[in-house]
């Protein structure tokens, strides 16, 4: 996609992903709170992502192939969360925790949405001035 419409729309896209990740594992948590011995997971991207633009950004031939190519290749990772459980039954979901992190996400998510939305209302605009 970045062919056309750039790598912003790509790396906003690629963010829209893993947040719909982040999402269905915090909903999978919630969903498990009452599971005997289940473990929390938890999804990281921002790391191994802001990694990769990095050093795309620094190649001094076609940095901006080099910084799609590191847009799509990044990927999340899902981390279980093997901390000792206060609760007698082994599992270590902390629903206040979960439900932070659930409206965090949703923020995240319309914020990208958001953006999304109005750089293609750019283009838009900039394609009907032809």
């Amino acid at each position: 996609m970045s062919g056309i419409y750039g790598n912003g729309v790509a790396l906003t896209e690629k963010v829209l992903d893993y947040l719909w990740g982040r999402q269905s594992v915090s909903l999978n948590n919630i969903a498990n709170v009452d599971t005997p011995g289940f473990k929390s997971q938890y999804i990281t991207f921002e790391e191994e992502l802001g990694q990769r633009l990095s050093e795309a950004s620094s190649y001094k031939k076609a940095p901006k192939r080099a910084v799609s190519e590191a847009i799509e290749t990044s990927r999340s990772h899902l981390n279980i969360t093997w901390d000792e459980s206060s609760r007698l039954d082994g599992n270590n979901v902390d629903m206040d925790q979960e439900q932070v992190e659930v409206v965090r996400t949703a923020y995240e998510y319309q914020y990208m949405l958001s953006s999304l939305n109005n750089d293609i209302t750019r283009l838009r605009n900039a394609a009907k001035s032809f």
